[in-house]
């Protein structure tokens, strides 16, 4: 359905990598499928002297390869570029600013958004050079992650955005809440009267929250080093992905609702003593191995990187909720690079029965597996008699597949959030509230471990699971990794 808001969309980086690879072709999608206001437009920023005719030019050489080919019309593609207009502009210079403003009063629309697909050090610059010709009013502002490197430096950048936009104009972007899957995850919980009665301590064991990749750090190993693991998907992913999963339900899906049930989950996170960060949180390093047949370096080998790097590639957590619902349930979490697998999935551990009345133990758990990527899916386990005589209990498992049931082409994450922005939807956008909870949690851990370099992280093989730590630090709770029960 066509959305009738005129927009004019900002983009600063628009000859970046995430402009090339994400945002440009989630706006193609939107185009494609009808869903942007005619009149809309897209005014891509960078450094580079290009005239429109050049940018052009440009986004047809890096931007086509990216989009969607299934039923490309061209037709189709060269209206998309029609939305395009082009502005060279240098940060240091403030004319180039009230040329953009110029620009921008020849393009009138009731929606102008201003993304910034920048490094982070970029953006109170960028903000302040907009409010000096004015064009922080009635503007949205978008920010992408990492937003700060700690809880200072968040807060330093926070401040200093608040004081030109307002908490309602800025949208801080975590593209893993745009994802279909995530959305099928509050619908589960929210939309069934069939799980809320178990979805509390009473019933629930323990809970596993895994985000795994395969990729190492490719050509980002520079940035990476000075991120890790416990900035680059613990901070944001995985921590919302946990407040998902164990928040209350909403009074509605209106933004303020869902985020205020977040933020609640945050502020009741167990805080980490520095005692005990060893029991809790277990960080390991990618060593040489082999993906899918493939023999691969070791994070030390990666360009970039030094050879004595203690920056981690991958973390596992032990996270504890102090309220009614979850007290005494452990939140097991877990992300690294140069896995086993790729996927991202929660597992939600159910107890065992009470009383064995058929003659034997069940031969496994309850267990309900949401599977986020790569292939979205649900999967019940449960318990049933074996044929024959006598009561021999096997493990079984009801599926339901999404891309079997439902036959409409997936919206990408990027496309979503980007038409959040536009039609001003908050809902899937991480206030500031709750991204300094999750910062507050993270920074003992992060403390620590800047504090005890000696140690470092644990190594593991590429192709595996993550260090035998992580393995261990479950055992002691009597359960295990999903893969090792296989």
């Amino acid at each position: 359905m066509q959305n009738d808001s005129g927009f004019t969309f900002v983009l600063f980086g628009g000859t970046g990598d995430l402009a090339m690879r994400k945002i440009l072709p989630a706006l193609y999608e939107a185009h494609k499928g009808g869903m942007l206001a005619d009149s809309g437009r897209i005014v891509g920023i960078a450094r580079d002297s290009y005239d429109r005719a050049g940018y052009l030019a440009w986004v047809e050489q890096h931007v086509r390869a990216h989009v969607s080919h299934a039923d490309f019309d061209e037709s189709v593609w060269q209206a998309f570029l029609n939305r395009f207009e082009y502005a060279a502009l240098d940060l240091s210079r403030r004319d180039d600013f009230v040329l953009l403003r110029d620009m921008l009063k020849e393009l009138p629309a009731s929606v102008r958004v201003f993304y910034l697909a920048t490094g982070p050090s970029l953006f109170v610059p960028t903000c302040r050079a907009l409010a000096s010709v004015g064009l922080n009013a009635g503007a949205r502002i978008v920010l992408e992650k990492p937003l700060g490197y700690d809880l200072a430096s968040s807060n330093a950048i926070n401040d200093a955005v608040g004081e030109i936009f307002a908490e309602e104009q800025i949208y801080r972007i975590d593209h893993y809440l745009g994802k279909e899957s995530v959305q099928n995850l509050l619908a589960l919980r929210f939309g069934n009267v069939l799980f809320e009665p178990l979805w509390r301590r009473e019933w629930v064991e323990s809970i596993q929250i895994t985000i795994a990749e395969e990729l190492g750090v490719e050509a980002r190993g520079e940035f990476y080093n000075q991120t890790g693991a416990l900035r680059d998907m613990v901070q944001n992913h995985l921590l919302q992905l946990l407040s998902i999963v164990a928040m209350e339900p909403p009074h509605s899906i209106e933004s303020d609702s869902v985020r205020d049930e977040k933020l609640r989950v945050l502020r009741s996170l167990k805080p980490v003593q520095r005692g005990d960060i060893s029991k809790v949180a277990v960080r390991g390093q990618y060593h040489a191995g082999v993906i899918r047949g493939t023999p691969v370096p070791a994070y030390a080998a990666e360009p970039g990187v030094p050879a004595d790097s203690t920056t981690e590639t991958f973390v596992a957590l032990k996270v504890e909720i102090e309220n009614w619902r979850w007290a005494g349930v452990p939140f097991f979490l877990r992300t690294g690079k140069r896995l086993a697998d790729r996927v991202a999935e929660i597992v939600v551990n159910f107890r065992q029965v009470p009383h064995s009345a058929l003659g034997g133990w069940p031969a496994g758990q309850n267990r309900l597996v949401i599977r986020l990527q790569p292939n979205e899916s649900i999967r019940l386990y449960c318990q049933a008699k074996q044929p024959g005589e006598g009561w021999s209990l096997a493990q079984v498992h009801l599926d339901l597949a999404f891309d079997q049931f439902f036959k409409e082409n997936r919206m990408e994450a990027y496309q979503r959030l980007l038409l959040d922005v536009i039609n001003g939807r908050l809902a899937l956008f991480v206030r500031r509230d709750e991204q300094e909870a999750a910062w507050r949690w993270v920074e003992p851990i992060l403390d620590e471990w800047a504090a005890s370099p000696l140690k470092g992280p644990k190594p593991y093989a590429s192709g595996t699971w993550g260090p035998a730590a992580a393995s261990a630090m479950l055992a002691q709770h009597g359960t295990c990794w999903l893969e090792e029960e296989n």
